[in-house]
């Protein structure tokens, strides 16, 4: 349809990780095993969490929902990503490019939320374990993950609102194997002084504000910690930590690359590389860095496996 000098665009096409045929198939084998660890891995914990009587506790609720956000923000990427490998280049509606990208922006929300919950949660058990039952309450996790989720749409509709604002009417590949907002955005022929400003505050300040509850709680449960007279108490108290430190360091460290360094400091090539550990490696990373660094959760895993084949 004809807009003055200029054509509406409404297909987006996907460029992908490589132009490559040989590279392509490798990654599609690569990449197919990953997903399928991915759904694999988080499926199992899930069920693990609710068939074992002993994890249902506020840690382990908290994880059996990044587990299905894992589920979630792979899937959103992933299927797209595997279709790319098949046929260089995935013509996708602007409408439908516009909803993948908000439905990873939901899941990759409610993630941060979680781990912050999760934060608070250790800071409780570990600072506060006479009041544990009292601050991590049903009722309080259920305000927590329910607060987690809404903050997730929150956010979301506020990316979703500035992308139904854009037109496109210029070239339409997008250099990435997802619609990324700042790939999306440099195709569109409006003007997005203001459009590309207002997502960006609104995801800055929910990485700042739980990297801050996540920090503050770690700095007290490091006081904590050093506080312990019993060795054997600070090396239990740390080992519950552990894992979920190791996931907030992958996570904030490849999101804040992304999108919070000056986008002058790395190449489109280097940009789709970490895009693709935050959104198909640490969904995968997730479940292995809970069930090997976790004793209670190899414990139940240990006895589920027992009375399955006795």
């Amino acid at each position: 349809m004809e807009a003055g000098n200029h054509t509406t665009v409404t297909e987006l096409i996907l460029l992908g990780l490589t132009e490559d045929p040989v590279l392509r198939v490798i990654c599609f084998v690569i990449f197919l095993g990953i997903y399928a660890i991915t759904l694999v891995g988080n499926i199992s914990i899930i069920s693990l969490i609710r068939s074992c009587p002993q994890l249902h506790t506020p840690m382990y609720l908290f994880l059996s929902h990044l587990a299905f956000v894992d589920i979630g923000f792979s899937t959103s990427i992933t299927p797209i990503m595997l279709t790319g490998f098949l046929r260089h280049g995935v013509a996708l509606s602007v409408a439908a490019c516009e909803a993948q990208f908000c439905i990873a922006v939901t899941f990759g929300t409610v993630e941060c939320f979680l781990l912050a919950a999760m934060a608070y949660d250790r800071y409780v058990a570990i600072c506060s374990p006479l009041l544990y039952s009292a601050h991590m309450s049903p009722r309080i996790c259920f305000l927590l993950v329910g607060a987690a989720y809404v903050g997730g749409c929150v956010n979301s509709c506020t990316f979703t609102s500035c992308l139904l604002s854009l037109s496109f009417c210029g070239p339409n590949k997008i250099d990435h194997f997802f619609c990324d907002f700042p790939a999306v955005l440099k195709l569109s022929c409006s003007d997005v002084s203001i459009i590309g400003i207002i997502p960006s505050i609104s995801a800055g300040s929910i990485i700042v504000a739980t990297m801050f509850v996540i920090t503050i709680s770690y700095n007290y449960i490091l006081i904590t910690i050093l506080k312990m007279r019993s060795t054997e108490g600070r090396h239990k108290a740390f080992s519950t930590c552990t894992s979920h430190l190791t996931a907030v360091t992958l996570y904030y460290g490849t999101i804040t690359f992304i999108y919070v360094m000056p986008k002058s400091n790395y190449s489109t090539e280097q940009n789709k590389i970490v895009s693709v550990f935050y959104t198909v490696m640490i969904p995968m990373l997730n479940p292995l860095i809970y069930s090997l660094r976790n004793r209670d959760v190899k414990e139940a895993l240990r006895k589920t496996t027992v009375r399955i084949y006795s």
